[in-house]
């Protein structure tokens, strides 16, 4: 597995080369082509990432109600520090576990990426990059007093974004358990 990085000024990644899950197949000839436009090359989606539960439900969310077989789907992981061994691996270790989930379930290619920040604005950071069809994260649940006196990413980004935020609340399935 190989690691990419880049140092910026105040933005620091790393990209995540995950395995190669779909086989390179030959452009098929033009009379065969069925579908055209936006249907055929796919959109590109942004899915914020983490350890806990409400991730994962927004993360199976996505793949159930907005992705589509040509679509790509950007995992992005905000971390604290991005040359920390052990939390680059844990992070890698849960970015190739759901593109795994992701190519299983869908069919949809993934690319991930480790950034170093805030996790609002790395979210909107990578957003305002890639210009995705729709930026999916999750959600504590908690009630407005609470977000607005301890902070919300989902409000942040909901604030910030360019791109359209979708912010999926956990309903009681999504339990108490950790994608790790």
């Amino acid at each position: 597995m190989e690691t990419v990085e880049e140092d910026v000024e105040e933005y620091s990644w790393r990209e995540v080369v995950l395995p190669r899950l779909v086989p390179v197949v030959p452009d098929a000839p033009p009379e065969l082509e069925r579908e055209t436009g936006e249907r055929r090359r796919g959109r590109d989606l942004l899915v914020a990432v983490d350890f806990g539960p409400n991730s994962k439900h927004a993360f199976d969310w996505a793949l159930a109600h907005i992705a589509r077989v040509a679509d790509t789907v950007h995992l992005v992981h905000a971390v604290s520090n991005v040359h920390n061994e052990i939390v680059y691996d844990k992070s890698r270790e849960l970015m190739e576990d759901l593109a795994i989930e992701a190519f299983k379930t869908l069919l949809v290619r993934t690319k991930a990426r480790i950034v170093e920040g805030d996790v609002g604005k790395v979210i909107c950071r990578e957003a305002d990059r890639l210009k995705p069809a729709a930026v999916i994260l999750g959600t504590r649940g908690r009630g407005l007093i609470q977000s607005v006196l301890q902070g919300s990413v989902s409000e942040y980004c909901f604030h910030n974004c360019k791109a359209a935020p979708i912010i999926i609340v956990p309903g009681k399935e999504a339990g108490e358990q950790s994608v790790l």
